[in-house]
């Protein structure tokens, strides 16, 4: 399968949305990805299908001070276990490579383990966990963390 991937953009809203509510027992709202595609301070990337154009998966990130926040990454349904959270995520690692000195973060259930693992590989760690984190039912979020890239002793 060949995709492509693009900043996401105001009309892909309704797939988005699809996906998130297919993927998530909390899912975003529509305004809050409206949101976050309009910040400047938020990157959101989209695995499309070539032939298709069809969105697969994306994922939504913001810029702190000191870190990326993975805030949301999904993939359609009938879609997963192909590599396409691998692809978007090294494709985010690509684009913000020039950032160096900030690492990336996420909030992960501690059930997910298949996304727990994905993380791992990645090069993210475990460092803490938020209690109670989840508003479905009461699960904690894993934290995890990718620090920066460090060359010639600089971080990357």
């Amino acid at each position: 399968m060949s995709i492509d991937l693009r900043r996401l953009e105001l009309r892909d809203l309704a797939a988005i949305e699809e996906i998130e509510r297919a993927s998530y027992p909390t899912p975003w709202s529509r305004s809050m990805f409206a949101s976050e595609l309009a910040k400047p301070s938020s990157l959101s990337l989209g695995a499309f299908e070539r032939k298709t154009g069809d969105l697969l998966g994306y994922l939504v990130i913001s810029r702190y001070v000191d870190a990326w926040h993975v805030m949301n990454v999904a993939v359609a349904g009938d879609q997963r276990r192909r590599g396409i959270a691998s692809e978007l995520l090294v494709a985010l690692f690509e684009r913000t490579r020039e950032d160096g000195r900030r690492g990336y973060t996420l909030e992960v259930r501690v059930s997910n383990s298949g996304a727990i693992t994905l993380y791992e590989r990645l090069g993210f760690e475990r460092r803490g966990v938020r209690r109670g984190y989840y508003t479905d039912n009461r699960e904690d979020a894993l934290i995890m963390w990718r620090d920066p890239e460090v060359r010639d002793g600089v971080a990357r």
